[in-house]
Order: C-alpha cells, then structure tokens, then sequence
C-alpha cells in the first residue's frame, strides 16, 4: 500500500513539475530535497518549528 501511495504522487509530482513554471519547478525540487535531508536527520521537528515561528511573526506583522 505505501509503494502505491508514493508511486501515486511521484506521477502527480512529474506531471505538475512538467506543468509549473521552471523557477516554482525548481523551488519545489529544492524544497523537497531539504524535506528529505531534515527527515534523514530525523529533523523534520525543527521545519515544524520554523513554521510556526513564521506564522507567529506574520501575525504580529498584520498587527
């Protein structure tokens, strides 16, 4: 079941890196290599923290 969920969005992933203008392409290409890093690190909770930080600062910017 795993080896069709990935199968599933690989296809997805090509067809819209096919479809997407080259610069988003290729700033999703690095994004998920980053994501792939941080998981090979057992990292990814320091994305999760950078993210909430953003959302945090986005907030008092609205303010």
């Amino acid at each position: 079941m795993v080896q069709t969920i990935m199968d599933s969005l690989t296809e997805i992933l090509e067809i819209k890196l096919q479809k997407w203008q080259p610069d988003i392409a290729t700033q999703v290409r690095e994004k998920i290599r980053e994501i792939i890093e941080l998981a090979d690190q057992d990292a990814l909770d320091i994305l999760r923290s950078r993210a909430i930080e953003q959302e945090v600062l986005d907030l008092l910017d609205e303010s």
